[in-house]
């Protein structure tokens, strides 16, 4: 286990999250929990109901409980995906997109389950890292315009290749 794994709450559905992200980014299903059948302390599902998911993508634990309808995702808390490529962009975009996903504004995507992710690829993560301050303007420039990110696109703008 890691020393610090995200925990994320669902109404319900956790495991059924787990799989779907599971199946667009790869990873495994690691355990599940139930409650118990004579569980004691209020809770939000029948006892018997899965309470906890371990899952692993790219290597990060992550965890879903199923807490109830109490609390829902917000942009406040978003997971960020360095895309090796905007082929993989696309990808992941039009997965997370599908089923009641919705875009966003620079490359946020807020997926069918209300959790909210940004997908930009590597090569525009670079571009910010570096100590050239007008190009970095001109790419989020550009990029405040778009919905998903064109990786070329703001490249061209970090360059200084369009007006």
């Amino acid at each position: 286990m890691d020393k610090i794994t995200p925990c994320l709450w669902f109404d319900g559905n956790g495991l059924e999250a787990a799989q779907y992200y599971v199946s667009v980014f790869g990873g495994s299903i690691d355990h599940v929990s139930y409650y118990p059948q004579d569980n004691p302390s209020p809770s939000p599902l029948p006892g018997g109901s899965v309470l906890l998911v371990e899952f692993t993508l790219f290597g990060q634990s992550y965890q879903a409980l199923n807490g109830g309808p109490q609390f829902q995702f917000d942009e406040a808390v978003s997971l960020s995906v360095a895309c090796a490529d905007q082929a993989e962009l696309d990808r992941y975009f039009d997965a997370l997109t599908a089923d009641g996903g919705k875009d966003g504004p620079c490359g946020w995507v807020t997926d069918k389950y209300g959790l909210c992710w940004q997908l930009v690829t590597r090569q525009i993560m670079d571009n910010y890292k570096t100590d050239d301050r007008e190009g970095i303007a001109r790419m989020m420039g550009v990029m405040m315009t778009m919905r998903k990110l064109d990786t070329a696109a703001m490249q061209a703008a970090f360059e200084g290749k369009v007006a």
